[in-house]
């Protein structure tokens, strides 16, 4: 390993960022520009392009398109409306009780969907009109959307984990799946409480209960959407399918569910196809790129050398583990999910496993790291949705942000230090 080589990979990689490129050319050009240092030029180019092509060559990876289409056709296709209707019923007439429903509805509709984006953009664009004709304010509405978003990334099914999956050299996304269930529900729970307590001391209205008649037809109504959740996750548990086979069977069924509704049309397919071509497009020369990365440091033996630093740090789990959700709390800030989950999992994960840390506990603890990043400026995706769907600037939004974040960030904690909120579910189930 030269100094030089990691010079250069970071200082480019820092440098292209600066300048406003595209965070897929900072890190495809900054393994170039490391290769060449190391090696012939032609053997460099013929390298980089290797590898980003290997790096997508994966089963796995299908999933991703189909996914990303579903999500699209649930967005267009009226789920999120019954969805938030129904969480009205369900928990509409607690303290609080709108910023209730714009997390449950963010919890159904993100899980569904597998975007958190997808989920700040649907969601907020129904509860924040309704949250703010109710005397909450714009900028607490906004927050809790923001944050509620990211919780679909860690409830299954999620784009993110099948990344990791990838990265991590073949962990079990089914495990990875049920994994997810209990952090993220936990994150929910105590984004609630806060709400709650924020709402009783803005004396903010309290809505009204529904009857139990209104109740079960607005649970009808969803049910068709919510059983998308059964199908999939339980296809894949049960091992009918696996998780690629699941995310072609949720095209085809919100397909049926979106005519049925009668919310899309055959002359949508094409705008809705596009947008996923679009977006598909994006996250896989994230990946490649990213994979090349990985490469780039692998040889250069970043990874093992980061382990041998983290342990002269401390030889306490504790203690490294700490630095290493630090870290990558830092990372989340200035990072977007896909490259951070493909760079960082290789330096990373030998350490956590060389302390005895089961890898699908570690997909699920980096995932919340990097959700929290999410909702951070300067480059916090769902951050800048949120705040464009309420109409509001990204400096009013911080200040309810900051419990937030902090009640996130325990969870966080919790989870990291309390392996079974992780692995008790996939254990149950013989993963």
């Amino acid at each position: 390993m030269s100094l030089t080589e990691i010079l250069i990979l970071v200082c480019s990689f820092v440098v292209l960022l600066g300048i406003g490129l595209p965070i897929a050319y900072c890190i495809g050009l900054s393994s170039l520009f490391t290769l060449v240092v190391s090696m012939p030029s032609l053997t460099a180019f013929t390298t980089m392009a290797q590898r980003m092509a290997t790096g997508l060559d994966s089963f796995s990876l299908l999933a991703i398109p189909f996914f990303v289409l579903s999500g699209q056709l649930m967005n267009s296709g009226g789920i999120a409306r019954r969805l938030v209707d129904f969480a009205k019923a369900m928990v509409g007439g607690l303290p609080g009780g709108l910023a209730f429903v714009n997390i449950v509805a963010s919890m159904l509709f993100g899980a569904i969907s597998g975007s958190a984006a997808a989920a700040a953009s649907a969601i907020g664009g129904f509860m924040g009109p309704r949250m703010e004709k109710e005397g909450y304010d714009k900028s607490f509405g906004a927050a809790v959307n923001i944050t509620s978003a990211t919780t679909g990334l860690v409830i299954p099914p999620s784009n993110i984990l099948i990344v990791y999956s990838l990265a991590s050299g073949g962990v079990s996304i089914a495990a990875l799946f049920i994994a997810g269930y209990v952090p993220g529900l936990l994150v929910g729970l105590a984004l609630m409480i806060v709400s709650a307590v924020i709402a009783l001391r803005n004396k903010y209205k309290r809505g009204s209960w529904e009857s139990l008649g209104e109740t079960f037809k607005k649970f009808m109504s969803a049910f068709p959407s919510l059983l998308l959740l059964v199908i999939v996750i339980g296809g894949i548990v049960v091992g009918i399918f696996t998780a690629t086979e699941a995310s072609a069977i949720a095209v085809l069924y919100t397909l049926i569910l979106a005519f049925i509704y009668k919310e899309v049309k055959v002359q949508d397919l094409p705008g809705i196809i596009l947008n996923t071509v679009v977006t598909t497009s994006i996250v896989m020369l994230l990946i490649g790129t990213s994979m090349g990365m990985s490469w780039v440091m692998s040889y250069e033996n970043i990874p093992q050398e980061v382990s041998k630093a983290l342990i002269t740090l401390s030889d306490n789990p504790i203690v490294i583990l700490l630095i290493i959700n630090m870290i990558l709390l830092f990372v989340g800030v200035f990072m977007d999910m896909t490259p951070a989950v493909l760079i960082f999992t290789p330096i990373f994960l030998p350490v956590v496993t060389n302390l005895g840390m089961d890898p699908v506990h570690f997909g699920i603890v980096m995932v919340l790291n990097l959700c929290i990043g999410l909702c951070t400026p300067p480059v916090g995706s769902v951050l800048f949705i949120g705040c464009g769907v309420a109409g509001i600037s990204i400096q009013k939004v911080l200040k309810p942000l900051i419990p937030m974040f902090l009640v996130m960030i325990l969870v966080l904690l919790l989870v990291t230090y309390v392996p079974q909120l992780s692995l008790w579910l996939p254990g149950v189930f013989g993963y």
